[in-house]
């Protein structure tokens, strides 16, 4: 099934590229680029189960194609990902985006793979609904794979902007394998994950989204029908755990107010389902200090509060927490940034603390490093007490072409 899908998109761009070919009046413009990337991350501590390890070099392979034409308003684009790495279950493949996109007047058609993005917050994205997470790729969550869809975009102007989706394929999270760390006592196959739904993955899902902005508001509502990005785990008192992918209604929204310095942010969701019915909220506030230095150095506070009614449920462990960071931008040459911050549960000792930095070295090289440490992780954290021997640094050296 998984063939037939990939080579249906396939043969869909070939046609739309096809069709550009033969007009004869449409210029193509075409770009390509490949990113290379070594990374090693050493985990600090020994580890907690049998298999693993404590250095995991990997290297990753990131192609991007595009083609525009008729003055931009038509274009195939296309992004691959493949990593190798120790653990088998890090090492995949996948098609990130892969779309025809048409914009005419005020309406825009994509049809293929895509990342979309939803938020506001820094430390949890909770609206964010549309992709699967690459849960293998990192800790954070950030990185998702390519979603099939159809969406629609309507500008209205005065009234904002419609987004409708609809997702006919779902696709299930991968979990670390035996040998990877950030992993659960039990190693989760995602073939072992059903689905509530009688169509499995071939239930059609359907979004939709508003969004728009009101001087220094701007505001986002949402609501999504179908499987869940998130599994939902059960745990035995024998440490068996069983996991499926429930049917969810989840409304969402975005707030972020703009003020002087100021950014105040908010997102929330309800999600309902025959199994679990909850509500959860982030809300902070991000503060600039611009220029401090005279050579353009800016240093941003941010401060958030995080809640989730799942409790120690709750996949991201976030249920009662506060974040703290700094984000350094030194907006010099070399694109030199740094993010730091600490996320403290408000109901125990666990504590987050994250770093992540990058710098650019001539036009193209880019390091980065990484490091997550956990403090103080308590037994009583059903998902956090799985990886409270796992604190990283992890460094990466990456080449553009």
């Amino acid at each position: 099934m998984k063939n037939k899908r990939i080579w249906g998109v396939l043969w869909l761009m070939g046609f739309a590229y096809g069709f550009a070919q033969d007009n004869d009046s449409q210029k193509v413009d075409h770009d390509v680029e490949l990113e290379l990337e070594a990374e090693y991350r050493y985990f600090f501590d020994a580890a907690r189960f049998d298999g693993q390890e404590e250095h995991y070099p990997a290297l990753s392979f990131r192609p991007e194609y595009s083609a525009s034409w008729d003055k931009g308003y038509q274009s195939i684009n296309f992004q691959g990902f493949l990593r190798l790495d120790r653990d088998d279950e890090r090492t995949h493949w996948d098609i990130r985006e892969l779309y025809y996109q048409r914009a005419k007047g005020n309406w825009e058609v994509s049809l293929g793979l895509r990342k979309v993005y939803w938020g506001v917050i820094e430390s949890n994205h909770l609206v964010d609904i549309i992709n699967q997470t690459d849960a293998v790729e990192t800790f954070d969550g950030e990185e998702k794979l390519g979603q099939p869809m159809v969406q629609f975009s309507w500008i209205t102007g005065s009234f904002g902007t419609f987004d409708f989706f609809y997702l006919p394929y779902h696709r299930k999270r991968t979990f670390a394998g035996r040998e990877g760390r950030l992993r659960f006592g039990t190693v989760i196959d995602q073939d072992d994950l059903g689905y509530e739904s009688g169509a499995e993955e071939w239930r059609q899902d359907v979004a939709v989204r508003w969004k728009h902005y009101f001087g220094i508001f701007d505001i986002g509502l949402s609501h999504f029908h179908g499987n869940g990005r998130e599994p939902l785990f059960t745990f035995e008192p024998d440490g068996t755990i069983n996991s499926f992918y429930p049917v969810i209604d989840q409304t969402g929204l975005e707030l972020q107010v703009t003020h002087d310095a100021f950014l105040w942010k908010l997102e929330s969701i309800y999600r309902s389902a025959r199994a679990q019915d909850f509500f959860a909220l982030a809300a902070g506030l991000e503060y600039t200090f611009s220029n401090i230095d005279g050579n353009g150095l800016d240093i941003g506070v941010l401060g958030e509060y995080l809640y989730d009614e799942r409790d120690q449920l709750a996949l991201t462990a976030l249920q009662n927490d506060v974040f703290l960071g700094s984000r350094i931008a030194f907006n010099d040459t070399a694109d030199t940034a740094v993010l730091i911050g600490g996320i403290s549960d408000l109901k125990s000792s666990s504590k987050i603390f994250s770093l992540e930095a990058s710098r650019r070295f001539g036009s193209t090289w880019t390091a980065e490093v990484e490091a997550r440490i956990f403090g103080s992780i308590g037994e009583n954290e059903l998902i956090l007490s799985n990886f409270r021997d796992d604190s990283f640094l992890r460094i990466s050296i990456s080449k553009f072409f």
